[in-house]
Formats: C-alpha cells, structure tokens, sequence
C-alpha cells in the first residue's frame, strides 16, 4: 500500500531532496561545506524575513525554543507566556526549569490570545521581561496574532518578544525585521520539508542586549557561538551535515518558487483543506483564526477520532494526526505542510469521506471533495 503522510511534522520530503542528502558525506570542515553553508545562510535570512543572522542547531524545535530562553532570561525573571495548547505549555516548562517565573495568559484551545490582554498584563506589571507566544499553535491549529502583538512590545525596551514560528515560518509570513520580533525559531520537519533534527533561531538586536544581562546556563545552546561562527559560513560544533546539504536544495527551491508564492501556496492548500472538512458537515477547531499549516476537524458527535485516523491508516495508507490532552479523541489534524500539493489535498478529503460514511456520519457523499476541488479550480475564489 502507498502511504501518504499528512502529520504537521515529520512531512513528507521530496525525492530530489533525499537524492541530494544521499550523496556522500562531506567534513563539515572544509571549503565545499562552507560553500553549501553560504547558502543556507542567504536562504534563511530571506525565509525569516531578516538581516540578522539565523543560527542551525543540530536539535529538534525544543532545543531552539530552550535556546531562546537561555540566552534572553535570567532566574528570577518574570516572563508572560500564552498558554493555548500543548506548546504554549511547552514555553512555560522551559522557562520553569531556568528558574524563570511565569504568569500565564491562559486562551481556550482552539482560539487565538486577545492582543489586548498582553498589553494590559505589560502595563500593569512593569517586572514582565518577555513575552513567549506561539505564531501557529500546532496542538490546535490556530494562528496567533504575531504582528499585533510585536506592535505593543517593540517599544518596550525592557520586554523581549520571544515566537515559536516551527509551523509558521515558511507557511506564513513571519517578518521578524519589519514587525519587531526579537527571538524566532523554526524546525526542520515543518515548512522545510525535511526530516527532523534542525532547528533555527534568529536574535534581534534588542534581544542580544537582553544576552548581555542573561545569567542562564548555555553552553551547546549558546547564540553567541552560533553567530560567530556563522560569519565564517559554519557552526561551532558539528553540525548535521547531511541535512545541512537538504536545507541548501530546499531554500534554492524556495528561493526559485518565491517566498511570497510559497506563502499563496499553503494558503491556498489550508483553504481548500478547510472548506472541504466542512463540506461534510464537521466543525473546524479553530473557527475564528485557523493556521494555514495544520487543519483540525471535531470528529462527529459521539464518534471516537481515533476510529477515524485509524481507518485513514488502515485502509488508505494516510497517517494524519490525532488530538493531545483535552482534545485526544475528539479532533484530527491534517497538515499542509512540506511536500505536499493540491493532489495530496483532494485525495485526504476522499479519503476521509470514505470513512466518515463507513462510520455511519450523515452527510452529503462527495461534498467534501466537490467544494476542496471548486478552491482549487477558482485559486481560493
């Protein structure tokens, strides 16, 4: 049986990108490396939307978003963290194990944080040092409102903004230059369409002045290290080269395709993924703010979403995502990230009608497929 995977990390890599990981490992100290380095380098700056240098981690997203902390924070600090899903959590985890004090802004999941709650917890409590988000929250398939909230605190020069892009950079804009970000971090198992085991993370100027005062332990997970060694096209200890030399195809591709038609791409791939799920009469999770890189769908009423995934698997080969905590059992994600196309999309939402009917829901048989083939036919009209 074929398989197709529409999980929001790992997904899938294209075949040229795994011929161009096949070939022969290289030493990472040596010209040829810091030539494919070179790239990676002019790639991720124009991914990230930024002059400033983004660091490659031999780490999953979890080490980026534990370097993000160590090097802005230090114990005793108070940090504002956005708490609406599993990796909302995530950063509050993190900041905890660094001795870090943590106020949560706790958002129902499946709903996107009001940005005015975070300038009011700011104005209220001048002791708040940062303010840790999610751009996509992964766990619920919701799009954060990034950009307003860097316009309260990219004035604020006693408060870093600290975003988890892992499923938005490079299916959305992020621009961490023109909106005032200050620390971003991605992974390699998302939007780059590569198996895990990079992460990435970029600083902003206002944040290295926060690295200057940071009194947390970093030694691997140290920036500083990352960005002078960067300037020399390399990395400070060894690197993972063979992704490496998979990062460099993906970015050419990216940089051929155009970053903005990358981004019109996932939009248009989500939109059709949405409104052919609620072509069958399920209720999408994020109903207000939906991330373009992930679709969560409520299973029907009294029907377990295990049965679902599971049958996706079983008789179609497809490897879709289930729902963590409060949401296990009752939701199924469906990722449009990664190599995926508008034939992966139709063939999804097909299969999942086949199950669905299968199961017993009622609903109108091909609605689902009809309404994801009319966005892709009229390019989202």
């Amino acid at each position: 049986m074929k398989t197709y995977l529409f999980t929001p990390g790992p997904v899938p890599v294209a075949d040229d990108t795994l011929l161009e990981m096949a070939k022969p490992i290289i030493h990472h100290r040596t010209e040829e490396f810091e030539s494919i380095f070179a790239v990676v380098r002019k790639g991720l700056k124009s991914v990230f939307q930024t002059t400033e240098e983004v660091f490659v981690l031999a780490a999953s997203g979890t080490g980026a978003m534990e370097g993000a902390v160590a090097n802005t924070l230090s114990s005793g600090d108070k940090a504002l963290v956005v708490n609406g899903g599993k990796f909302g959590e995530r950063w509050g985890k993190i900041c905890r194990a660094y001795g870090v004090e943590v106020e949560e802004i706790m958002v129902e999941w499946g709903e996107a944080v009001e940005p005015s709650l975070i300038k009011e917890k700011l104005d209220g409590d001048p002791s708040i040092s940062a303010v840790l988000m999610q751009a996509s929250e992964t766990s619920t398939a919701v799009k954060h409102p990034t950009k307003e909230i860097a316009e309260i605190t990219r004035d604020r020069d006693d408060v870093v903004l600290i975003v988890d892009g892992i499923t938005a950079v490079g299916v959305f804009p992020v621009m961490f230059d023109e909106w005032g970000i200050d620390v971003l971090v991605g992974g390699s198992q998302k939007a780059f369409m590569l198996p895990p085991g990079l992460s990435f993370a970029a600083m902003s100027q206002k944040a290295w002045k926060f690295y200057e005062r940071s009194n947390l332990p970093k030694f691997y997970l140290d920036f500083a290290a990352y960005k002078k060694n960067a300037e020399k096209n390399t990395t400070p200890y060894t690197p993972a080269v063979t992704l490496v030399r998979g990062l460099a195809s993906v970015l050419e591709k990216f940089s051929a395709e155009g970053i903005e038609n990358v981004y019109m791409r996932s939009a248009l791939l989500a939109l059709a993924a949405r409104e052919g799920l609620s072509a069958m009469g399920l209720e999408l999770y994020a109903k207000k703010s939906p991330s373009p890189a992930v679709t969560a769908a409520c299973s029907p009423p009294d029907i377990d979403a295990k049965r679902i995934i599971s049958a996706l698997r079983d008789k179609f080969g497809m490897t879709v995502a289930g729902g963590q905590d409060q949401a296990k059992g009752k939701i199924f994600r469906i990722s449009h990230m990664g190599y995926i196309d508008r034939a992966d999309i139709i063939a999804v939402i097909s299969a999942v009608e086949s199950v669905l009917l299968e199961i017993g829901h009622r609903f109108e048989f091909g609605a689902g497929m009809k309404r994801a083939s009319e966005v892709f036919a009229n390019d989202g009209i």
